[in-house]
């Protein structure tokens, strides 16, 4: 069993910046990759960002590549997701998730794939 839990959301203007965080406890931190999803009122969850188990290869989305940033700190067992140049399109909840079985070297993209997910954090851009 693994336990996630983001910070960091909230309110910024378009252009701003914000930090997400995710926690997590339980089963080694090192056993899995990690993901960021994103979900907007009416819309499907979606994939931001992803990372390795040892941070070697990530993953962005192209709607928030040169802008978003994820990384990790498997000794303090938490992922972090650095959000620059906010657009209001950014607005939604943002999850993070652990994916036990990517394959070697391997990320993948579908919620699915991942097992164990945190209550979710807000985001609001306003413009």
């Amino acid at each position: 069993q693994v336990q996630l839990a983001e910070s960091g959301g909230g309110l910024v203007q378009a252009g701003g910046s914000l930090g997400l965080s995710c926690a997590a406890s339980g089963r080694t931190f090192a056993d899995y990759a990690m993901g960021w999803f994103r979900q907007a009122p009416g819309k499907e969850r979606e994939i931001v960002a992803a990372i390795t188990w040892n941070g070697a290869r990530t993953y962005n989305a192209d709607s928030v590549k040169g802008r978003f940033t994820i990384s990790r700190d498997n000794a303090k067992k938490t992922v972090y997701l650095q959000m620059n140049s906010l657009k209001p399109e950014d607005t939604g909840v943002y999850y993070c998730a652990a994916d036990f079985n990517p394959g070697p070297g391997r990320l993948r993209m579908g919620p699915d794939a991942y097992a164990y997910w945190g209550q979710g954090t807000q985001v609001t851009v306003s413009s």
